[in-house]
């Protein structure tokens, strides 16, 4: 077998259908297994998803074991001699396997390999490229300095903002959200981490291939969709805990005493920080939430684009138990392949109606049209939610 996608779920079955629906057509013509490790999700992921894709193989954990282990349980099933780790809250485009699997194949000591990753807004994620978090590295991102200068490189390290977005590289850290390996390059390191419950498994597990002579490549000619966040609870302050938690292990394992008692300062003075801004983020997106919700009014619109108002019949079904639809109106905005949104009837309700959401769906386009549509439509703020065709649910805040 020539890939096996390991893909691990906790409570989030609507975005893994989507995601599913994704990898099975990048995957229609490639010699592929589909691996799912739930994580004992609670939200009726197994009623809802193990009927729906017959193709797939589920593992239910009776427990949450965390990601590094259910991500290993996925890869000692695997059989694929390339096995990629995926995160349920992402789209890929029809062409991703091919194009990744071509690449690893040819690049000299290919380690891991990444891929550029935007979010539901079509913004660029930065996190698609990153360095080790180096003493160095960590003070000038939390001093701000990164932030002042995005492409030194110097100062902006962590996110190695000096190399051009567009061009591959050879890189430091290729996120967890989709890392691509040899097997026998998994093999040989030994899998995750698993003292790592959750976030810092990835930077250890790049240390280690790099450490054992092997690059990792961050790979721009595949864009993917990432809903970052979904599959995690972020912006809380559990997550600040998890998270600066996985650093400290990060740091123990892999540097001095020196450099352990600046990197631990600069984590305590990084989780104060941190907390601060995350309590004064809830109350400010508080009263925005109350803002928006006085400020509703019955010309709000959701726009569906890529499908017909005829095709739509079981959408509006969706729809409807979330909004009065007589208080909403749907419109249907069909886009040509050429995706000429911005100057179309379709991009003057996006600008003139900044309360809009959008539900783009798969069917008249692909979901590499998809993707590519929501990125040329980065200026637009609107909620984005997904529709796959044959799915039954809408991720996304819509």
């Amino acid at each position: 077998m020539l890939l096996s996608v390991i893909i691990v779920n906790h409570n989030v079955k609507l975005y893994l259908e989507q995601c599913l629906y994704s990898v099975l057509r990048a995957g229609s013509s490639i010699d592929m297994e589909i691996i799912v490790v739930d994580n004992h999700s609670s939200d009726g992921s197994r009623h809802y998803l193990e009927p729906a894709f017959p193709q797939v193989q589920f593992i239910w954990n009776t427990e949450n074991l965390g990601f590094a282990k259910a991500c290993n349980i996925g890869w000692q099933r695997a059989a694929g001699r390339h096995i990629l780790f995926l995160n349920p809250d992402t789209i890929v485009g029809e062409e991703c396997f091919e194009y990744c699997l071509r690449f690893q194949q040819e690049a000299a000591h290919c380690g891991a390999l990444g891929v550029r990753m935007i979010n539901e807004r079509g913004l660029f994620l930065k996190e698609s490229k990153r360095g080790f978090p180096s003493p160095l590295v960590s003070f000038f991102r939390l001093t701000g300095l990164s932030a002042l200068f995005p492409k030194s490189a110097l100062f902006a390290q962590y996110y190695l903002g000096h190399l051009p977005e567009l061009e591959t590289h050879e890189i430091d850290v290729v996120a967890g959200a989709f890392m691509m390996l040899k097997k026998e390059v998994l093999d040989e390191v030994g899998g995750f981490d698993e003292s790592f419950f959750m976030y810092g498994e990835d930077i250890d597990l790049s240390y280690r291939i790099q450490k054992q002579g092997y690059r990792n490549y961050y790979y721009p000619e595949v864009t993917i969709l990432h809903f970052k966040g979904r599959s995690t609870p972020h912006k809380n302050l559990q997550y600040l805990k998890t998270f600066y938690g996985a650093m400290k292990i990060f740091i123990d394992k892999h540097y001095g005493k020196s450099e352990k008692k600046f990197l631990s300062f600069l984590l305590q003075a990084g989780i104060r920080l941190k907390i601060i801004a995350a309590r004064i983020s809830l109350v400010l997106s508080g009263l925005l939430r109350r803002e928006t919700k006085k400020s509703d009014t019955l010309t709000q619109k959701i726009l569906i684009v890529g499908m017909e108002e005829r095709e739509a019949g079981y959408l509006k079904q969706l729809i409807a138990p979330r909004y009065g639809l007589a208080q909403k109106s749907l419109v249907f905005l069909p886009v040509d392949k050429n995706m000429k949104i911005n100057t179309s009837p379709a991009g003057a309700v996006l600008k003139n109606d900044k309360a809009s959401k959008i539900i783009l769906c798969e069917g008249n386009l692909t979901f590499r049209e998809l993707i590519a549509l929501r990125e040329a439509l980065s200026w637009c703020r609107a909620i984005t939610g997904f529709h796959a065709r044959g799915s039954r649910g809408i991720p996304g805040e819509v």
